[in-house]
């Protein structure tokens, strides 16, 4: 689902926004008088694929919940233009971690697509635009020859990719993503997040990723912030999979992520975030030297 900002701003740099930084100052978020997340300080560049981690109840879900405005919090979220200017909230994508649909519904998955994004009742009909639309964004997610299936046909994979679609009609400024690959097999897994990873870097957004996957995630991740309550252990996947917090919340270690052309392509930085000259969008000459080393893969 996609969530439009009447205070979004036109971007000729970054994101539709023109939005380079996300940060989260202080913020924190207490229901019915128990704390569920405190001392929350963040700052996410454009472009960056954070992973959020964290035992059951650690507060992830309720961290993308507060950020989409579904629950009050405490302290300041900001979202920053690349001149260092505030700006109002932006246009938001978001993959729930449960979505009330009953899958045994005969309709298609473009009359899901309709029925969730169009403003128009779904007994108008595929609208042409519409309808062109819809088949572009499964396209972008390697989805299209879904478009005339009946929803109750999709694999778990295969469903978590079209709500990804949804959530990205229109490209939104930022991509929040609850656990959109539980139930998921090994391969559907790889494929949803080679997705994710190349949807970042091409259009330079940021996404927070809830995962309990953290092998797998680690190896697409830029960042990686081990969260219960608060943040144990942030930063790139490698510190965070060889810090004792981790070990202590989920009692073993864990191997480093291999490498992969993803992880190597966040080495490259653009350098122009106002708060602390360092965002990670890719300048595209480097980023077109660096798909040509990795022999034309990306």
């Amino acid at each position: 689902m996609n969530m439009p900002s009447e205070n979004s701003s036109p971007g000729v740099i970054h994101p539709p926004c023109g939005g380079c930084c996300t940060r989260l100052d202080g913020f924190g978020v207490s229901i019915g008088g128990s704390t569920i997340l405190k001392d929350i300080n963040l700052h996410v560049h454009c472009g960056e694929l954070t992973a959020i981690i964290g035992p059951n109840g650690a507060g992830k879900t309720t961290l993308l919940r507060a950020m989409i405005g579904e629950i009050p919090h405490r302290g300041e979220l900001h979202f920053v233009h690349s001149d260092g200017s505030s700006f109002g909230k932006p246009r938001i994508g978001y993959v729930p971690q449960k979505l009330d649909i009953d899958k045994t519904a005969p309709v298609s998955v473009l009359d899901l697509f309709f029925s969730l994004s169009s403003r128009y009742p779904l007994w108008f009909g595929h609208i042409y635009g519409a309808k062109k639309n819809a088949l572009k964004m499964l396209k972008m997610v390697e989805a299209e020859e879904y478009a005339s299936m009946k929803i109750s046909q999709l694999s778990c994979g295969q469903f978590q990719r079209v709500m990804l679609a949804m959530a990205l009609s229109p490209i939104p400024d930022l991509l929040l993503l609850d656990e959109p690959i539980a139930g998921v097999d090994k391969a559907g897994i790889e494929v949803f997040y080679r997705i994710a990873s190349r949807i970042r870097r091409e259009y330079d957004l940021s996404i927070f990723l809830i995962s309990h996957d953290i092998a797998e995630v680690a190896k697409f991740a830029d960042r990686m912030i081990l969260l219960n309550r608060t943040i144990l252990c942030d930063g790139a996947p490698e510190k965070v999979m060889a810090s004792p917090e981790l070990k202590q919340i989920f009692g073993f270690d864990y191997s480093p992520p291999a490498k992969t052309p993803e992880k190597e392509l966040r080495l490259i930085g653009r350098h122009d975030c106002p708060t602390c000259g360092n965002c990670s969008g890719k300048k595209a000459e480097d980023s077109k030297q660096m798909t040509e080393d990795w022999g034309g893969k990306f």
